[in-house]
């Protein structure tokens, strides 16, 4: 799914209006009867009070447009204008005449010094102030209102993106932002409902069928994407039939030290279980017992050294590379990680220590292969790329990083982003279990495995971040997120490859639900 710009979004406006020979009001009606259908199919004509506080641009005639079907099919509806400026847009004033249309009670209007309407915690708020055109902070008085929304305890719906939050770059001020239970948005979702400053300002986010131009939505290039399921169906290898372990690869897992075996173990089981064909453990001699014993289906090459890595020598050519884990950043260690740098031809994927040893000796970074796919966490990525201001900085300095270094680089968080020169692709599964050691390690076994099995680096990672991530959404119904171990993920990475053939469940029209069991019908 992409994720537009604003002013991609502006233009997807006018192109609709131009194409499909409607007006803006038009254009504005279908997004407020789709905001009433998503209400009315949850409400059922509930009484519950619901205030609507419009601006006075596009955002709040959706809100007008919203209010008047609610008022025509009886529903409780309280609408309130937010006078922060003197101008209307066109389409505002279309649907403020239309709602007087409906209604005795004309939408009353909010202003400076005024005092804010009384909202109990059982009402819904619906708020239609500003939409993604906003540019400067919110004056202080309109500040205090959203405060009152938050204070109130009211559900909170907020239309195309919650008031107050910019679109493309960072908030100025917190207390100038509405709080949303949920967010109704139109065409496609807003890239700061993914970003970690941005993206707590609303619980959940919905995206609403407006009928945008479908050339423009199909044709249009954007910087960032989302990425799920059925984008990830699309990028799968089947298996032919009279295929045998030849055909997907030989991985190479290079880390671990006296201590740290264990990540070893983590992302050697996690290539394994991604699907290739072989893999090998190089690890220090003291962890020769443990991957034989642990991972009975690996091979294992020994260094010389017994506790750390000092030289990294094999006799194969391995189909990818996987580096770092558990490593360490002895002397020696580093001087092996440059050596195999310099003499490395297969795909590689750095993680932990290898960063670190980038992070220290930044000449090194001129040693990458193209397309080599890092996969650092926050405080990783800092040392790697310099510390930021914001997420919209962090972004720019990691594509920056990225096109310098002709590199992927995995942001690994809540939602994990992949980043590869100026295109952002957004991973939307995984859940606070993955926030346990060795989950990394795992992820970097995983990008490792398909990359094995000749996956592009870059389609290597957006599947592997979404395998990961949705092995540990199946496995925390099991355990929760509490007891979700790195060892789950990728016992469960199994389901999450099925998981891709799933159809979605389909809704009995014959099973009754809790409200007809109880009225006994």
């Amino acid at each position: 799914m992409k994720l537009f710009s604003r002013e991609q979004i502006y233009t997807g406006d006018k192109l609709t209006v131009e194409r499909q020979k409607i007006t803006s009001a038009d254009l504005m009606e279908r997004a407020g009867t789709q905001l009433f259908n998503w209400m009315h199919l949850r409400m059922q004509g509930a009484q519950v009070p619901v205030h609507i506080f419009c601006g006075i641009g596009n955002n709040g005639g959706d809100g007008l447009v919203l209010g008047r079907h609610l008022i025509t099919h009886g529903y409780r509806v309280n609408t309130y204008i937010v006078n922060y400026s003197d101008k209307r847009s066109k389409d505002f004033l279309i649907n403020y005449d239309r709602i007087k249309t409906v209604s005795k009670d004309w939408p009353i209007l909010l202003k400076k010094g005024k005092a804010f309407p009384e909202i109990h915690p059982d009402d819904i708020i619906v708020d239609a102030v500003f939409g993604i055109g906003l540019n400067r902070p919110v004056d202080d008085w309109v500040k205090t209102l959203f405060q009152h929304f938050k204070t109130s305890k009211a559900f909170t719906l907020s239309i195309d993106i919650p008031s107050g939050l910019y679109m493309e770059k960072p908030i100025e001020d917190p207390d100038g932002v509405v709080q949303a239970g949920d967010t109704l948005t139109f065409a496609a979702p807003k890239l700061v409902f993914f970003l970690p400053e941005t993206a707590k300002y609303t619980v959940q986010w919905e995206v609403l069928d407006i009928e945008f131009d479908t050339e423009f939505l199909q044709s249009t290039e954007v910087e960032a994407e989302l990425i799920g399921k059925y984008e990830v169906l699309t990028l799968y290898k089947p298996r032919d039939r009279y295929a045998h372990k030849g055909h997907f690869g030989h991985g190479l897992i290079i880390g671990g030290s006296y201590g740290k075996i264990g990540a070893v173990v983590l992302s050697t089981r996690a290539a394994l279980s991604a699907g290739a064909g072989l893999v090998t453990a190089y690890v220090p001699r003291c962890g020769y017992h443990t991957l034989q014993s642990t991972v009975p289906e690996a091979m294992v090459i020994t260094d010389k050294d017994e506790e750390n890595i000092s030289s990294i020598a094999y006799e194969f050519k391995p189909t990818a590379v996987g580096i770092g884990i558990g490593m360490g950043t002895l002397d020696a260690t580093v001087n092996a990680f440059e050596a195999f740098l310099k003499s490395n031809v297969a795909p590689l994927v750095i993680d932990a220590d290898g960063l670190n040893i980038l992070s220290q000796k930044n000449a090194l970074l001129k040693l990458l292969p193209k397309h080599c796919v890092l996969t650092p966490h926050p405080k990783e990525l800092e040392r790697l790329v310099g510390p930021w201001t914001d997420d919209f900085d962090k972004l720019q300095k990691v594509k920056a990083f990225s096109k310098k270094y002709s590199c992927i680089v995995v942001i690994k968080g809540a939602h994990t982003v992949t980043v590869f020169k100026e295109k952002l692709y957004i991973n939307t599964t995984g859940n606070p279990g993955l926030a346990t050691a060795g989950s990394g390690d795992v992820l970097t076994g995983i990008i490792t495995g398909l990359m094995a099995q000749r996956y592009d680096p870059l389609t290597a990672s957006m599947f592997g971040v979404y395998l990961h991530g949705k092995s540990a959404d199946i496995a925390v119904e099991d355990f929760g997120y509490q007891s979700v171990m790195a060892g789950h993920v990728i016992d469960y990475l199994g389901k999450a490859f099925l998981d891709l053939f799933k159809a979605p469940e389909q809704a009995d029209p014959n099973r009754k639900t809790n409200a007809e069991d109880q009225n006994g019908s």
